[in-house]
């Protein structure tokens, strides 16, 4: 059976609070053994300790500040990743960026969140997983002030053009690539295939953004296989190979 990963999966989110495990268990049947669970704030953190001691050979935490959470808080918010960073073990920091879609209000904050996340990961020798709404220029500027060897990680959703790809791709990031690639309207299925599969890795960003066919209701992670089967056809390669390279492509950023 193919081992497929999962680099960017809500686990813990409300929406699966009546079927968590038997959605789990569901991704498991199919091959998807690795979730990568991202942070949002410290609301969250108490379910995603939970998540990984039930499941702890299949669950790797990330660390971080969502751009979203960031209000006039944000420094606690901080604070508390911090604390986070000397008890437990994290495999990325994230999801972390800037997002200008919802709300511009805290911009000037959310760039220096990002900053600060960016700097804590090179610290610690960790990947950073990046959300990017509506900022692609803002990100790139703040990737161009703190490039380094010591900078990797996911641009997570990748939702760009041809050119931003290359341009996350040469700051040391994979693109995440999800149920956006099986929208009609998604863009990125047109250029993908100038895109080696070396630079791809795979994501549901579940319970959000569902592949066709489920497009516009709750996502899960079992439903990477829809994306598998997309990149299988812009590649022209079966998808135990897209699953096995983007699987070690995971396993290069996050060193597990």
């Amino acid at each position: 059976m193919m081992t497929i990963t999962d680099t960017h999966t809500h686990l813990y989110s409300e929406e699966f609070n009546n079927d968590r495990s038997e959605m789990i268990h569901r991704a498991l049947q199919l091959g998807i053994t690795r979730f990568f669970v991202p942070a949002i704030d410290s609301n969250y953190t108490e379910q995603m300790l939970l998540l990984q001691e039930k499941f702890p050979s299949n669950i790797f935490l990330m660390n971080g500040l969502h751009p979203c959470s960031v209000r006039e808080n944000y420094q606690e918010e901080l604070s508390h990743i911090e604390q986070l960073m000397k008890t437990y073990r994290f495999y990325a920091i994230g999801e972390t960026g800037i997002d200008l879609y919802w709300d511009k209000t805290f911009f000037k904050e959310q760039q220096e969140a990002f900053r600060w996340q960016i700097r804590l990961a090179k610290e610690n020798k960790l990947p950073i997983v990046i959300h990017c709404r509506d900022a692609f220029d803002e990100v790139f500027e703040i990737l161009e002030e703190e490039k380094s060897p010591l900078l990797q990680g996911i641009f997570h959703c990748f939702t760009g053009t041809e050119h931003q790809a290359w341009l996350a791709i040469s700051y040391g990031m994979k693109l995440g690539i999800g149920g956006v690639v099986t929208f009609k309207n998604g863009k990125i299925d047109q250029f993908l295939q100038n895109i080696p599969l070396e630079h791809i890795v795979l994501e549901t960003d579940a319970p959000y953004l569902a592949p066709v066919p489920h497009r516009g209701k709750r996502n899960e992670s079992a439903y990477l296989t829809y994306i598998i089967e997309r990149l299988s056809n812009i590649y022209k390669l079966p998808e135990t190979t897209i699953a096995s390279v983007t699987t070690n492509n995971s396993k290069k950023v996050f060193g597990v």
